[in-house]
């Protein structure tokens, strides 16, 4: 292990020991983490402010005597850094301090020193309702010190931006590890997100030109993904000798992971890319998107599965009265396709709204990886919302792939997860296509479970993605890649009517809706009955049986009619839309004659009810069956069982 990595574990393991230390009987061992993070972080911050403080306090004069409103940017000058504390106070200053209400009351002023930026860090990790309670066990003086003891170094000489980034974000790992059951719903395991990013940058490494990019989470717990996605870029295009810089943007709203993703940002010396990020409980990024009408280069998420979104829905209008451009577009001659699925998953939102933001003007365009349980390939009916998100990004040619994950991947989950590979720019020979890369065996296990964690994807497991990936419709080896036309995942959903047959109707004449409704209530079905004819058409109709216009004769003349359909009887079909039509019009007429009218020569079809639909399986697509048993292993068993049948017979009988 390098020697920096080995200075930053000990660190981490100091920090992580205060925790056990001071706060073993004051807390539970996963409420160590509301005093420690922020504690963290004010300690870096004022190691780092340390040789500016009397310059800042200076500023700070100066601008109270000129009455400047408007001080944050002459302080943060002042302050040579992105932050600043204006309280004159230091955690040495306190160290010194022995009465724990005089400790409390000159802590609290320093907290409300520091600038807007780190306000909002200690607001959101909700860090001063915790000082009550360390004041009442006179904890905090120990705290303090402790985080000023000489063997834990946090100032820059100590610990660099990007060595001090590595630390935080080890306790976060430790402290979502303890709490198995949260760390999904914040915390992407960093195996998984190095491949999400490789996914996205390396298939187009050569041709991303030197430049600034823009980055984006729109679900972004603590930011990992944002973080892996700058150095990965950074590293890839540093090989090829270009020159990249990035901006992070992202939007939380659980409380607690926004604050540790901008105090992440500014301990990294990332101060202006935290000023990017926004979050909170009022940030919900369904229904108060923070970045609306921007577009960004590269973007990726992982947003909760499974998770009802209900209030969102509610606060955008109601499920039938969503306006918002993200969720109702423009598609297939509809200028109202609604992309709002139902109110009990919103994970497909979070990918709409990634694609709401692709740059349109580029020649790079965009590219997005977004990581989705199983439900996200299938669930949903043709017309509604989850199914129209899949044929909307299919139909406009975005997905480039989607891998399936290996199972047992996440701390809180064991489900099936997907890693889904969108581009606005695909390359020639991936138009029109799809890559299904089935990695779940691709894996190696942990020598020891992380929750519900047990394996990772190793460099060596990413590698053998990546190589189908790149190698697209020449892998050869399709238990793990297969290449479909994008139409192969879509179908018609036709319904199927057949006519409502009553005793003692009379075929030549055409029954009124209030006559129907009282032969439903009064008559008898009958199959041997004549159909009920509900209208007649005009004179120069044509007959068409295939779509529920028939020839009958009204009133002594020819007409074409319209049957009342019988509802106990209504079917529905899936039809693949790339169903070979054969001899007749199109794919639905040739299933429909071949499956449907064979069995019910009287059915048809009723257009008015017809949807597109789009669904993706991989069970059905990799699926293999398990080999049969042969006769002899089948006779060898029986055989075990006869003799083992006879030894207990004997035995029995010997008792007797």
């Amino acid at each position: 292990m390098p020697h920096s990595s080995i200075n930053h574990a000990r660190i981490a393991a100091l920090i992580w020991n205060i925790a056990d230390d001071v706060l073993r009987d004051l807390y539970v061992r996963g409420k160590y983490r509301d005093v420690i993070l922020p504690f963290t972080v004010l300690r870096r911050l004022d190691s780092v402010l340390g040789p500016t403080r009397d310059a800042v306090m200076a500023m700070k004069k100066m601008l109270d005597e000129a009455g400047v409103a408007d001080q944050d940017a002459p302080l943060r000058d002042a302050a040579k850094q992105d932050f600043y504390n204006t309280s004159g106070f230091s955690l040495q200053d306190l160290r010194h301090v022995s009465n724990s209400t005089r400790l409390r009351q000159n802590f609290e002023a320093y907290l409300d020193g520091f600038s807007p930026n780190v306000q909002e860090i200690i607001d959101n990790f909700e860090f001063r309702n915790q000082l009550p309670r360390l004041t009442k066990a006179d904890a905090l003086g120990a705290l303090i010190e402790k985080f000023l003891a000489p063997d834990l170094d946090l100032s820059p000489a100590g610990l660099d931006n990007h060595g001090m980034g590595t630390v935080f974000e080890e306790l976060v790992r430790r402290f979502n590890e303890e709490n198995n059951e949260e760390a999904g719903e914040h915390w992407t395991p960093r195996d998984a997100v190095r491949l999400m990013t490789r996914l996205m940058f390396e298939p187009i490494a050569d041709t991303i030109p030197s430049g600034t990019y823009r980055l984006y989470d729109g679900a972004m717990g603590t930011g990992g993904m944002l973080t892996v996605a700058e150095e990965t870029l950074k590293h890839l295009t540093e090989l090829s000798g270009k020159k990249v810089s990035t901006h992070l943007y992202g939007q939380e709203i659980n409380a607690e992971t926004y604050a540790i993703a901008k105090a992440d940002l500014i301990l990294k010396g990332d101060g202006k890319a935290a000023d990017n990020i926004v979050g909170g409980p009022e940030y919900s990024t369904l229904s108060n998107d923070a970045f609306a009408g921007q577009e960004f280069d590269f973007m990726l998420s992982n947003p909760p599965y499974g998770k009802s979104w209900k209030t969102d829905q509610d606060r955008l209008g109601g499920a039938k009265k969503i306006i918002d451009p993200r969720f109702v577009v423009n598609h297939d001659n509809d200028s109202e396709f609604s992309l709002v699925t139902r109110s009990s998953d919103g994970q497909l939102m979070f990918l709409a709204n990634l694609i709401s933001k692709m740059k349109q003007g580029t020649e790079l365009g965009s590219r997005v990886a977004s990581v989705h349980n199983g439900s996200s390939l299938f669930t949903g009916d043709a017309g509604q919302g989850e199914s129209n998100i899949r044929r909307w990004i299919i139909e406009n040619d975005w997905l480039e792939a989607i891998v399936a994950l290996p199972l047992k991947m996440f701390y809180n989950t064991g489900i099936a997860t997907y890693v889904w590979v969108l581009s606005n720019r695909k390359e020639d020979r991936r138009k029109g296509k799809v890559q299904l890369i089935n990695a779940t065996d691709w894996f190696t296990p942990l020598r020891k479970n992380l929750g519900e964690k047990s394996v990772e994807v190793s460099s060596t497991d990413a590698d053998k993605v990546l190589e189908a990936f790149t190698a697209f419709d020449e892998y050869e080896d399709t238990d793990h890649s297969k290449v479909f036309d994008g139409v192969d995942f879509g179908y018609h959903k036709i319904t199927v009517e057949r006519p409502l047959r009553i005793a003692g109707v009379d075929p030549h004449r055409v029954y009124t809706a209030k006559e129907i409704k009282q032969l439903k209530e009064d008559g008898v079905r009958d199959e041997s009955a004549p159909p009920l004819i509900r209208k007649a058409l005009p004179y120069a109709a044509t007959p068409d049986p295939l779509h529920g216009r028939y020839e009958a004769v009204i009133d002594g003349r020819a007409r074409v009619v319209e049957y009342e359909p019988d509802i106990e009887l209504r079917d529905t079909e899936q039809v693949p839309l790339n169903e070979p039509a054969g001899d007749y019009a199109d794919g639905v007429e040739a299933f429909f004659r071949r499956e449907v009218e064979r069995y019910a020569p009287d059915a048809w079809i009723d257009d008015s009810k017809t949807k597109i639909g789009y669904e993706i399986s991989f069970t059905r697509h990799f699926y293999k069956p398990a080999p049969m048993r042969t006769l002899a292993e089948i006779q060898a068993d029986i055989r075990v069982l006869e003799a083992e049948t006879e030894d207990l017979i004997a035995e029995i009988a010997g008792e007797d």
